[in-house]
């Protein structure tokens, strides 16, 4: 499932070919992804500006000149290919690769700007839907999504309170999208690793018995920062299915200090120590025992 620098990857590939043009027509070529089409769905995309597009969580968010929203989600193997005249482009840059197959192009944008923004998805795990943006506050999807880590608003006291009193775990909470929006497992295992906090640690020792931040908050929300502006500077993960819209794969895997490195040796300086994996939660967890506490 593609993760925060991922999806915001593929914004800034498709903003160019989508922001400020018109939706000239809309296809929807199969009735459904993972949910139906809305009976008005493509009614409600044909001859309509795109006026912004923007990101929340691992959502893409279109604004419409209408006031409704298009809301999309990449799902597992979803990905969007920018063709015009001159190029085809692939924004997004993902660990796996995703498909070319174009039986599995399920929708299609027709833009003004001279190009077609195709969606295709063999899997069909992607998702969109459209609503009024006044409306957005009670959207199912988004409305129990917590803070952006990347936003103005995100630091060591906002996760503390988040996260005080919570007896989970705490590579389990930044995981939980009501914590902190748009953080998966790589990520997360990424910057537990960077602040050397154990996976298998209480969430709650991140806050005081008064719900101030630790310096454990402080060590984490520093690696948060880091690791995603890195990932989103390397255009995203590239792991299994996504890819740029430039078409080029991302470079971020190459960075990985313990994702997917189990039986390497501990790239903290004076550690020694040899990469675990163990299932946590359903999902692999990479960590070294010697230096993440």
């Amino acid at each position: 499932m593609p993760e925060l620098p991922e999806v915001e990857t593929v914004r800034r590939g498709l903003q160019p070919a989508m922001e400020g043009s018109k939706i000239l027509r809309a296809e929807a070529r199969r009735p459904d992804l993972r949910f139906p089409f809305q009976p008005d769905f493509i009614a409600r995309l044909d001859g309509q500006v795109v006026t912004s597009l923007s990101r929340r969580a691992k959502y893409l968010l279109a604004d419409l000149a209408s006031g409704d929203v298009l809301l999309m989600h990449l799902g597992m193997s979803g990905s969007f290919r920018v063709v015009s005249d001159e190029a085809a482009t692939a924004p997004g840059a993902f660990h796996h690769p995703r498909s070319d197959e174009r039986a599995h192009d399920h929708v299609v944008f027709h833009m003004s700007s001279g190009t077609s923004v195709i969606y295709n998805d063999p899997r069909r795990f992607g998702f969109m839907k459209i609503f009024a943006r006044s409306e957005i506050e009670r959207e199912p999807f988004l409305r129990d999504i917590g803070p952006e880590p990347l936003g103005n608003a995100f630091d060591a006291a906002m996760l503390a309170g988040a996260l005080a009193g919570k007896k989970t775990s705490l590579k389990a909470a930044l995981l939980d999208q009501r914590n902190v929006a748009g953080l998966g497992n790589i990520y997360v295992c990424e910057a537990l690793f960077r602040s050397q906090l154990s996976p298998r640690r209480l969430a709650a020792t991140l806050a005081t018995k008064k719900g101030e931040p630790t310096d454990r908050a402080v060590r984490l929300v520093g690696a948060i920062h880091d690791v995603l502006n890195l990932a989103i500077k390397a255009g995203g993960s590239s792991l299994r299915d996504h890819r740029q819209t430039s078409g080029e794969l991302g470079y971020f895997q190459h960075s990985f200090q313990v994702y997917d490195r189990e039986g390497e040796t501990c790239k903290t300086e004076g550690c020694g120590g040899i990469v675990k994996r163990f299932v946590q939660n359903g999902r692999s967890t990479f960590w070294c025992p010697k230096c993440q506490k």
